[in-house]
């Protein structure tokens, strides 16, 4: 966690580098919750115990998590709050669970107003010795910033808190410097950012309260489970499934930053390709010249209105790349703005040429991007809706006219949609029979999939997923693997196995999980995801991304299997494809190049401190940079290419138009395991597939060579057995 306060429900962080030019504020009054809101927190407790899927009663133990949740998400970093304060909190430890059911909200609103007297306590103090802040900053003394807040203890006195706020602006001021930003820009950046946010701390009303102590109630019974004041209701759910028209993005609040949580499918953003989930922002500009105004610690709904904007107008965001461990470093993305239309989220086909010894053998892809369906078109009787199932029944077609011998499915990035898709489209491969199972918070259990037996694709079949393969896609992989129908390749998949049901309060509204999805093995796709039968390199942080990740999320569990038929014996054949694919992959210098990026980011993560060092900072840097150019050189040597001087030298062949066939494979790589997902809803479809192009895509190019395998061993098996009969 960022030594900052981090306001996670609303998005209202607060750097805790709030630096001021010559700017007060009289004292506010202390802010009072409203009758309606009394009645609204009984029906929110009421429908939380009664309708929530863990069936959990609010008790003292829930009060005392509540207490904890709720502190954290005013001042998690602990900046601003003493341990004398949280001693004066004790008395609401277990009284909350008794005061909320009676519309009690004394609790919440006091420990707000006591946070709010303390930040602007803390900023005008900050405001007033600015000057000699900066002043006394030596960046030649051997120190180090903390990362990793989350044992810190609360501060017992006045004096380390200045101490802790003295390392986290000295870190503001220097990542501003190696940002290379100037000496008279620094104090200018942080004087308009965080008079900005002192203003924006007056703007907090009882509606903001009232979300955030809320919030940290229904996200103990789990992170999908949200109450949405009336202001925020119209943007359906601001802390994690926000999509921004305009640049197709889904943002999140993460302390005081905004971060990119996930690509819309062939959105703007997507198309342009250098904006990459976990990307944080920290300023907009508009058009291609316009001022780019600092963002940072803003309230998330005020970025989305600055992104925003007409068809065809142009958007500059400058972002910390999401690799970054540091705040150093900065780029800038010039995307235009446009809308997503559902033809350019449809399925797409393309043919493989896997060689096999001295035959070629063409292998159908299938891309879905999303599981979509134009259920308006449906309902007025329209022939020809577009939905998932009916385009890659059509495209099945085409592949197996054009002479394919198999059939990849890729379902990397691709976060869900329409249950009733995944069901039909699992129906294509599988002559009959449920698709997923569904528990209700009633505990009764109902079955969805195909009830008719009728014709369906009997040919060879890969499934490729990733991190970012939830919902809907589990659901499809999953029945794949249970009806061992195909094979499963590439990266545990989200584990987003809940579904959610958006109920109105008396104000606003509540966002409670009240079912959950389960395959027909039985098997939760909740948090654990679908495990590959084969798995491929990746990227992806785990403590970072997918439902494992998230706090409080429902556990994996099972129910009872349904019966079902078994379409092939892949245990036979799993462990020698393996061989063959571990065989290949170290000879692939693609594949090397991910496992190298692996290692590093690992590296990466184990950092718990920065230095605030100037020196020592940009050694930090720089051998990072020198670590990722080694990786890149290796990978150019394997391929027989010649190395590369710097990074620079490759960005500059890029944009320079220069077709480098290992600079064009970097890129593609990059599309394919630097995407980030939250995939909060069944109904909210997500990815991050490049454009269109003729580089070549690693693996997805190894699946087609699992399928090559299978069919292969396959048909050895059976020659070997017709051999024998005679």
């Amino acid at each position: 966690m960022s030594p900052c306060p981090s306001f996670k429900t609303l998005g209202l962080a607060l750097s805790a580098s709030l630096i001021f030019g010559s700017f007060s504020l009289p004292s506010a009054a202390a802010i009072d919750y409203t009758d309606i809101q009394r009645e609204t927190v009984v029906e929110l407790v009421e429908q939380l115990e009664e309708r929530h899927y863990s069936k959990q009663a609010y008790t003292d133990e829930l009060s005392s998590q509540h207490l904890d949740a709720y502190i954290d998400s005013l001042d998690g970093s602990k900046m601003f709050l003493t341990a004398a304060d949280i001693k004066e909190f004790q008395q609401y430890r277990t009284v909350m669970d008794d005061q909320l059911p009676e519309g009690n909200l004394d609790a919440g609103f006091a420990i707000f107003n006591r946070f709010q007297e303390r930040l602007r306590t803390r900023l005008e103090s900050i405001n007033e010795n600015l000057p000699e802040i900066i002043a006394a900053m030596d960046f030649t003394v051997d120190e180090y910033y903390e990362l990793n807040t989350d044992d810190r203890d609360w501060a017992t006195a006045q004096l380390e808190l200045d101490e802790r706020w003295r390392k986290h602006l000295k870190n503001q001021v220097l990542s501003l410097r190696l940002a290379e930003k100037s000496a008279e820009e620094i104090p200018e950046t942080l004087n308009r950012r965080y008079t900005n946010q002192l203003k924006r701390v007056e703007q907090y009303n009882h509606q903001d309260v009232f979300q955030i102590y809320a919030n940290a109630l229904t996200e103990l019974y789990d992170p999908h489970t949200n109450y949405f004041s009336p202001r925020r209701s119209e943007n359906f759910n601001i802390n994690m499934s926000l999509s921004l028209e305009g640049i197709g993005a889904v943002l999140q609040a993460e302390d005081e930053y905004t971060k990119v949580a996930r690509l819309v499918p062939k959105g703007p953003a997507d198309k342009q390709g250098d904006l990459e989930p976990s990307d944080k922002i920290v300023g907009v500009g508009q058009g291609d010249e316009g001022d780019i105004e600092d963002v940072i610690g803003w309230r998330l709904d005020e970025v989305v209105q600055l992104i925003r904007g007409p068809k065809d107008s142009t958007v500059r965001l400058q972002v910390i790349p999401g690799k970054s461990k540091s705040t150093d470093e900065r780029k800038t993305i010039t995307i235009v703005r446009n809308e997503v239309k559902l033809e350019e989220q449809s399925a797409q086909k393309e043919i493989l040429e896997i060689p096999d010894g001295d035959d070629t053998i063409k292998v159908g892809v299938i891309d879905i991007p999303a599981f979509y369906i134009d259920f308006e078109a449906m309902r007025r009787g329209d022939k020809d809706y577009k939905s998932t199932t009916r385009d890659v029944k059509k495209l099945l077609q085409e592949l197996q006219d054009e002479g394919v011998d198999g059939l990849v499915v890729d379902l990397r990035n691709n976060g869900g949609g329409s249950l009733q898709e995944a069901n039909e489209l699992t129906g294509l491969f599988i002559e009959y029979g449920p698709t997923v199972q569904i528990r209700h918070s009633s505990r009764r259990v109902w079955r969805d999939g195909k009830r008719l037996k009728s014709d369906y694709y009997e040919g060879p079949l890969v499934v490729l997923i990733n991190r970012l393969s939830a919902s809907a896609s589990e659901i499809f992989a999953g029945a794949i693997q249970d009806y061992e129908r195909g094979i499963i390749v590439g990266d545990r998949s989200f584990g987003k196995g809940t579904v959610q049901t958006l109920s109105p309060l008396t104000e606003g509204q509540l966002k409670i999980t009240e079912s959950k999805f389960y395959r027909i093995s039985g098997d939760s796709t909740q948090h654990r995801g679908v495990v590959p039968d084969l798995a491929f390199p990746s990227l992806f942080d785990t403590e970072e991304i997918g439902e494992s990740s998230l706090d409080h999320a429902l556990n994996w569990d099972q129910i009872n299997s349904v019966r079902h038929r078994r379409y092939d014996d892949l245990s036979s054949v799993l462990p020698l494809i393996t061989n063959l694919y571990e065989e290949r992959s170290e000879a692939n210098p693609d594949f090397v190049y991910l496992e190298d990026q692996i290692a590093m980011a690992t590296q990466t993560r184990k950092l718990e401190q920065l230095p605030l060092n100037e020196e020592k900072r940009i050694a930090l840097r720089e051998s990072q940079e020198s670590k990722a150019l080694a990786i890149e050189n290796k990978r150019r040597v394997a391929k027989g290419e010649a190395p590369l001087t710097s990074l620079d030298e490759e960005e500059e062949a890029v944009e320079q138009g220069e077709t480098d066939e290992v600079a064009e494979a970097a890129e593609q790589n990059d599309d394919t395991v630097a995407d980030v997902s939250d995939s909060s809803e069944d109904t909210a479809s997500e990815t991050a597939v490049s454009d269109e192009d003729d580089t070549p895509d690693v693996l997805l190019t190894e699946a087609g060579n699992v399928l090559v395998d299978a069919l292969v061993l396959k048909k050895t098996h059976y020659a070997a057995n017709v051999s024998e009969k005679e």
